[in-house]
Order: C-alpha cells, then structure tokens, then sequence
C-alpha cells in the first residue's frame, strides 16, 4: 500500500492562516482532506508540511497527484467519480 488513494476528482478550497504550519495528505487516506489524519501510517507515503504564505482561500489538491503540492494544478481531471477511493499510480509531487 504505497499509492495514493484518489481522495476526490475536485480539489477542496480552505482557508489558510499566514505562517501557520499544515500537514498535507499525500496519500489519500485521510479521513480530514485534504490535511493528514495518520491515515497513512503502514505505507511509505509521508505527509508534506507547508506553512501559509499568506492569510485566505487556496485550492488544494485531492487526487493526489498535482505535480504543485499542496495546491492543485489540474490533475484532478484525469479521474473519474468511479476511481475515487481508489488506489492510483504515482504520489503527490512526482
């Protein structure tokens, strides 16, 4: 189990806090998208930490696969509402 699971084929708009550290879901698990739960503990997959730039909305990613993680960049339109939950290829970032 060291895919990620396709939490979502949309991303999910948050409201970040300017110098406040997060913890992003890499690996889909997660039952608090898009920020990690330690779903993810017996797999290889890790949470990424970011810190907020600056205070407000961003749009972050859920498939899993944005090659800008956390924020999503599109990916998302690969998968289908059938491949949510699911296993996929690849990891946030590669």
């Amino acid at each position: 189990m060291n895919k990620p699971y396709i939490a979502d084929n949309k991303p999910q708009k948050v409201t970040l806090t300017k110098d406040k550290k997060y913890f992003f879901c890499t690996c889909g698990r997660s039952k608090n998208q898009p920020f990690c739960d330690g779903s993810h503990a017996g797999t290889t997959l890790t949470p990424r930490p970011f810190t907020a730039e600056e205070d407000g909305d961003a749009w972050l990613c859920c498939c899993k696969h944005t090659a800008n993680a956390p924020f999503c960049d599109g990916s998302h339109k690969q998968f289908s509402v059938e491949q949510v939950g699911k296993e996929a290829p690849g990891a946030a970032g590669d």
